[in-house]
This record gives structure tokens, sequence and C-alpha cells, in this order.
């Protein structure tokens, strides 16, 4: 997901009247961000490198392999300041930050330095574009980010209810397809997540790598996760979890996180739209609803570009036969690969289809398919406040 793409924060809110000085701040930091788009590798570069002599220690919480980190952190960090207008949307994914960052055991001096770190690279490539100005509108919007995670990491602390990160065994390990992978894992302790949450996970292929997934199935009284990994070009994580995870490797996890959710009592009929992978947060939401006869009505778009891709719809057909409230249509892009069923984009499919202004919706898949649905259901009429989503980055 490129920086200029789809908002980090989830769940999109009718957007409030900033007072003048947030205003301000905002267009102080977005004018000078898009000064520095021309210099975002360097931008990177400088920040890990500042960052690692104000903080030697900081080199331990990523990978040997720096071109394994790909700027991963600076991007991410840099898309959530520029959310700083949004605070009532950011604070609640920044404290979900800041529980999941305990797992790397920060100090305060951790995030003063990826602060400087952050307004030393600007500087050093805006120039004499770097006014007093911008540095405070940046200044500003750090610390807004930064306390909103140090506070929900103390009270997670306080609490002593939540490890820093949990443990768990990899008890299965099953081929879908040559790209493909079913793995299920073993808890010591099970992990406190609403079905449709996600949680980072570091495998012992790849130390330090830290990726996001989403377990495909509700909490279950074992504790055990279901994953459905697809190795993707240049994912580091996912080519080792389907190439190279067996039974007994153990796996890390941080605190849950995300915002995808059904509201049994809303009154609203829900589409769902799931692309490849997506579709196992949809899928545990489903299971999870699976405990009520009385649920809303549920429209699952699933899509992938190819028939054999959908390795999803038995199961999903299966479940929907004694679950009348829940209706899957398959979609998919290579007509070749199924003549007989509706073909073309998800972001296609759901402009031709609708009207879905009364639906809570939720959409789930690759960055590209959840940019490209959002905006043609903004197109169709659907207000913001009806979407949901998790745009998290996996490799």
């Amino acid at each position: 997901m490129t920086d200029n793409r789809i908002s980090p924060i989830p769940e999109l809110a009718p957007p409030r009247e900033a007072p003048p000085a947030v205003t301000n701040l905002v267009e102080n930091i977005e004018r000078s961000w898009q000064l520095a788009q021309p210099y975002r590798e360097e931008v990177e570069q400088e920040f890990y490198r500042l960052l690692f002599h104000l903080s030697p220690s900081a080199r331990e919480f990523f990978p040997v392999s720096m071109q394994a980190e790909n700027g991963r952190a600076v991007r991410a960090l840099l898309r959530v300041l520029r959310s700083v207008h949004r605070p009532d949307d950011l604070v609640p994914v920044l404290r979900q930050l800041g529980r999941d960052h305990r797992k790397f055991g920060l100090a305060p001096a951790h995030y003063e330095a990826a602060g400087t770190a952050l307004l030393g690279s600007l500087k050093h490539c805006l120039g004499p574009a770097w006014t007093p100005e911008v540095e405070r509108a940046w200044a500003e919007a750090y610390t807004l980010v930064a306390r909103a995670m140090q506070e929900a990491a103390a009270d997670a602390e306080a609490d002593g209810v939540e490890p820093p990160y949990w443990v768990g065994t990899v008890a299965e390990h099953h081929r879908l397809s040559w790209d493909l992978a079913l793995v299920r894992v073993e808890l010591e302790t099970a992990i406190p997540y609403r079905a449709g949450q996600y949680v980072s996970v570091e495998t012992p292929q790849r130390p330090r790598l830290w990726r996001c997934l989403s377990p495909a199935n509700a909490p279950r009284a074992d504790g055990s996760l279901e994953f459905h990994v697809r190795a993707v070009e240049g994912g580091w994580v996912s080519r080792a979890v389907v190439g190279h995870t067996q039974p007994g490797d153990v796996w890390k996890f941080g605190a849950p996180m995300g915002c995808l959710n059904v509201d049994r009592e809303s009154g609203r009929p829900v589409l769902m739209v799931a692309g490849g992978t997506g579709v196992a947060p949809l899928q545990a939401i489903i299971d999870d609803l699976g405990r009520w006869v009385d649920n809303p009505e549920i429209t699952l778009l699933y899509g992938a570009r190819h028939w054999d891709d959908l390795y999803a719809l038995d199961q999903l057909y299966s479940f929907s036969t004694s679950n009348p409230w829940l209706t899957v249509w398959p979609v998919v892009e290579d007509a070749s690969t199924a003549p007989d069923v509706e073909q073309g984009t998800l972001a296609e499919v759901v402009s031709r289809w609708g009207p879905w202004e009364e639906h809570d919706i939720l959409v789930s898949g690759p960055p590209g398919m959840i940019e490209a649905t959002v905006t043609a259901l903004l197109r169709t009429g659907v207000h913001p406040s009806q979407i949901s989503y998790d745009p998290f980055l996996t490799a």
C-alpha cells in the first residue's frame, strides 16, 4: 500500500470540523510531505541511520537484513502521523498499536529516538522547506501518537492481564495449493481476540520480521488459531510460512488489533467483500455468528483472479446451507476459469450490484483490492461511516 492510498484508520467516521490550529498543523504536514515525496527512499534511509545512531539498542527490533524491513516502520509511522486530524478514530488504533508494541520491550527512550530520527530525516531531505512551523507540526503530531501508544502500553502493563506477547506451537501445516497453506497453531495461553481481528506474528524462519495475519476461526475453547497464508511475490514471511513451516515450530504473537465486526443489534443487512485470503477474518466472524439463529442478512462477495483460488468456497457454501442468513456469491476475474459465475473485479461487481446504502459493509483483502472496492462503494453513494476495513500489510 502506498502512502497516499487508503487512510490507516480502518473505520471511517463523519468528519468533524477541526479547530484552526489543527487545520494549520495538518496543512503543514501535508504540504511538506508532498515536497518530500521525490525523496522518500532517502527519508527512510536517513530515518534508520539516525535511529540506530541515537539508540543502538533499537537495532534489535529489526531483522538482520534491513532489505527485508524495506522501510515498513517509517512508512507506517508517516501514514499514522498524517491522520492526526481525526483523533477520535486515530487514538483507538494507536492504543491497539501500543499494546501490540509491548512485544518489543520499548522504553520511553526508544519513542524519543524514533521521533528525533523522523524529524531529522525529513529536515535532511526538505532543506529550506523545513521551517519552524513545519517542524512544530510534525513534532506535535508525533507527540500525540507516541503519548497514546505509551499510555496504552502502560495501562496494559498495570492491568497485568495480557503478556507482552503470546507463544504458540504449529500443530498442523497443510498445503492447499502450491502457493497457499493452512496453518493451525496451539497456544500456551489463549489470545483474547475478537472474531475478525488480526495479530502480528513472528516465525522462526524469519526472526524479527513481524507480519499481520488474521485467524480464520472464532475463538475456540482450546485457544487454537487457524491461518490461511498465500505466498506473495517478494514476501519474505509468507513464502517462508508456505514453503518451510512445519509442526513443532514456535510462533510469537502480538496483541490483537482491528475493527472488523458485525453489529447484530443494528437491524441493518451486511455486505462482506473478500479478496483471496482476505476471506479469513470474515470467515471467523461468520463462524462466530453461527452461535446464534437470529442474525442480520449477510451477503458475502468472495473474489479471486481464478476459480481455483476460491479455496474456502465449499466450506462457506456448506455453512450457508444450515444458516439461511448467509448468502455467498463467488466472483472471478478470469472468465475462462468459471464462465457461469459473476465475472470481474470485486470493485466492478459492487458497482454493478446494490444498492448498498442501507448496509453495513466489511472489506478485507489485498491493499489494492481494498482501495479499489472502497472507492467504488463511495462512488455508488455509500457513506464512509458504513465501511470498515483493516489495511494492514502482509508479506
